[in-house]
């Protein structure tokens, strides 16, 4: 897992699994962010959480971001199991305040995912790879207004349906599912671009 301690800025300026940060202006350069030390969770929903833990991870101030499980019926779910006690495939993603807010995660959240599929996630079909954002009571308010901000503002005319729901306990999932895009990188990236994940974001976000 990743532990980043600073950057100078961040661009959310791809829908492919990608943050960047600008050039520095030399004759003004941008004031270098301090790590604060402290940490604070969200979870998301967004289809096959190996590619949802591999964004996550590539955006600074991500401490890590943990695959699993949530939204389900049984207090032991495995990857065998979830979809027949109705878990959502999820992370959990751990962050340095002092680098990124929780508004920060929504933005990059939408731009990341396919809100306008209920169905599951580009070639991952079923309800256990449908989006969502779980949002805990403090969070909550501001996850509807990132999503209401998404619906005036996205550049296609399908419908969002991506639902905000209350935070609910998260399983971890198994320990071979962690880092999976590292550790079995040829297999993650046949299946990624197979999938067409990327490509659907493109089409739906690079406007």
């Amino acid at each position: 897992m990743k532990k980043l301690i600073a950057i100078s800025s961040i661009l959310f300026l791809s829908a492919c699994a990608q943050a960047q940060t600008p050039q520095a202006d030399k004759t003004n350069p941008a004031p270098v962010i301090e790590a604060s030390g402290k940490t604070d969770t969200a979870i998301f929903a967004g289809g096959c959480f190996w590619c949802m833990e591999s964004d996550y991870e590539k955006l600074p101030g991500v401490i890590e971001a943990v695959s699993g499980y949530a939204g389900g019926s049984t207090t032991t779910p495995t990857y065998k199991n979830h979809t027949k006690y109705g878990f959502y495939e999820v992370v959990e993603v751990t962050y340095d305040t002092g680098l990124l807010s929780y508004d920060d995660l929504l933005d990059y959240f939408w731009v990341h995912v396919d809100p306008t599929d209920d169905g599951g996630q580009f070639c991952d079909r079923g309800a256990s790879y449908r989006t969502a954002i779980f949002a805990r009571p403090d969070q909550i308010e501001a996850a509807r207004a990132s999503k209401a901000k998404i619906i005036e503002t996205k550049p296609f005319s399908a419908e969002i349906v991506t639902p905000v729901l209350d935070a609910v306990t998260f399983y971890e999932a198994e320990d071979y599912h962690q880092d999976f895009y590292q550790k079995e990188s040829a297999h993650y990236k046949r299946y990624r671009t197979g999938c067409r994940r990327d490509a659907r974001i493109a089409q739906l976000w690079e406007k």
